[in-house]
């Protein structure tokens, strides 16, 4: 199979545990990108959060696209075009906040280029950090979002967290997609909105199909884009669980996983020809 797009969410997969790129991987995802190969990225991440990575990737040269959000936007990074968005709706954030409080979990979200919360917190640190966005305060959460915005996370502990996500993706089924992006972040998305969804959208729209696509990826919020591309790969960092649904486990993050993936699958068949 001649793969045609590789598609990376980016923290402890693309990424080392710097937020950067080791040289080797990002030599062979040029290389690719040179056979003519589309590379992807596709993280929980907002838009501005991704943008370093596409321009040090120089996406936009090759025609390539950021999914950011989880897959709730699809954005052609050489025209700058939205090819696809959803949003929540403020009556629906303000029932994820009231949710937050009923679980004593914490909550943010995206209003223009700022993360909004009421409570200073290590989690929205750790986020503000990844991104790049500044943090916030209001008194008010559901005060703060007058207009839809993309996503909410609520945000725990993991041990904590891993009860809230188990009894909201009861409750909410069927009315939004809940999944986790990190033992301490539970995203909250337009029901139907996945990596993999969107994934789907943005290779029909090119003519490509599933099985000539590589995704890669570690965390719960990978899985869906895991199982629909041809080859879904799981990182060595990645938890068991998603390791055992993969098509194939590649290295960890912090030892050129993903540039060993891309030399085998891509690289070598090209040299071969």
């Amino acid at each position: 199979m001649a793969y045609k797009m590789i598609v990376l969410d980016l923290d402890d997969t693309l990424l080392r545990d710097d937020h950067t790129i080791s040289p080797r991987t990002k030599q062979a995802l040029m290389d690719a990108q040179e056979a003519g190969v589309k590379v992807v990225l596709a993280s929980g991440r907002p838009t501005y959060g991704m943008i370093h990575i596409a321009e040090e990737l120089r996406l936009a040269d090759y025609g390539s696209f950021i999914l950011s959000f989880n897959g709730a936007k699809i954005i052609d990074w050489r025209t700058k075009e939205e090819l696809f968005s959803s949003t929540l709706s403020p009556e629906t954030v303000h029932q994820l906040d009231a949710l937050s409080k009923q679980e004593n979990v914490l909550i943010h979200t995206y209003v223009g280029d700022e993360i909004i919360t009421e409570v200073e917190n290590e989690f929205t640190d750790i986020e503000s950090n990844i991104t790049g966005l500044p943090i916030k305060l209001v008194p008010s959460f559901v005060d703060a979002v007058k207009d839809p915005v993309v996503k909410v996370l609520m945000l725990a502990p993991s041990e904590e967290l891993v009860h809230v996500e188990e009894k909201l993706q009861k409750q909410l089924d069927g009315q939004l997609s809940v999944m986790r992006s990190k033992p301490y972040f539970l995203e909250f998305t337009e029901v139907g909105v996945t990596k993999g969804t969107s994934l789907d959208f943005l290779i029909q729209k090119l003519g490509i199909t599933r099985d000539e696509v590589i995704a890669m990826g570690d965390s719960y919020n990978d899985v869906a884009m895991i199982e629909f591309a041809g080859l879904g790969v799981a990182m060595g960092n990645a938890p068991e669980d998603i390791r055992k649904l993969a098509n194939h486990v590649t290295d960890t993050n912090m030892n050129d996983g993903v540039a060993k993936v891309v030399e085998e699958f891509v690289l070598n068949r090209l040299a071969v020809k």
